[in-house]
């Protein structure tokens, strides 16, 4: 290659380089134009697009928090049962001595043993039974002398009081009412003083 070649292909370098930086400077001057403002169809497009992101989002933050919801309810059903599963073996456990004392009661009565030596061993039993149930929260709702009450008694007869100061009083307990912590589980069965 002579020297007025190598010249030659340098000036077409030059010309192709100075094409490519008018053509730079033309894109920078048509972007650093304001832009047009956008048609109303446009805008609307532009909102559309935007409301429609916002919904899918939207949807997307429901969709999660329902099935939290339900995981939630899930567990709490399942935590619930096992208390209460649990809370039956505790009272079970519990009253197994009583089962264990009564067999051996029945037992001592098979072979014959002391009527009032029975009578002593039942009352006992009877009596390590009511320990039991009042430590699992078992309360005899009082009945003697105490003015009727209709969230803890159900009037089952009506009779003549004797005196005035018995009127509207319980003067006799047909059976026993009970409460589970301050929940009622069973009325007592009362005849009140008219």
């Amino acid at each position: 290659m002579s020297t007025q070649e190598e010249k030659k292909m340098t000036d077409e370098e030059l010309n192709i380089a100075s094409e490519a930086a008018v053509e730079n400077e033309v894109e920078n001057t048509e972007e650093q134009q304001p832009e047009e403002p956008l048609s109303e169809v446009d805008q609307l497009k532009l909102q559309l697009a935007e409301a429609e992101t916002k919904n899918a989002e939207l949807q997307d933050k429901y969709l999660r928090q329902a099935a939290e919801f339900d995981n939630y309810r899930k567990r709490t059903i399942k935590e619930k049962a096992d208390l209460i599963k649990s809370a039956a073996e505790r009272l079970m456990v519990a009253e197994l001595p009583v089962v264990d004392d009564m067999d051996r009661a029945l037992e001592n009565m098979e072979k014959g043993a002391d009527a009032e030596a029975c009578i002593e061993g039942f009352k006992l039993i009877v009596q390590k039974f009511k320990n039991i149930l009042t430590q699992q929260g078992l309360e005899k709702i009082e009945t003697d002398g105490q003015d009727f009450d209709t969230d803890y008694h159900e009037a089952i007869a009506l009779i003549p009081a004797p005196t005035e100061e018995l009127k509207g009083k319980i003067l006799d307990c047909v059976q026993q009412g009970y409460k589970l912590g301050d929940k009622v589980i069973r009325h007592a069965k009362v005849a009140v003083g008219q």
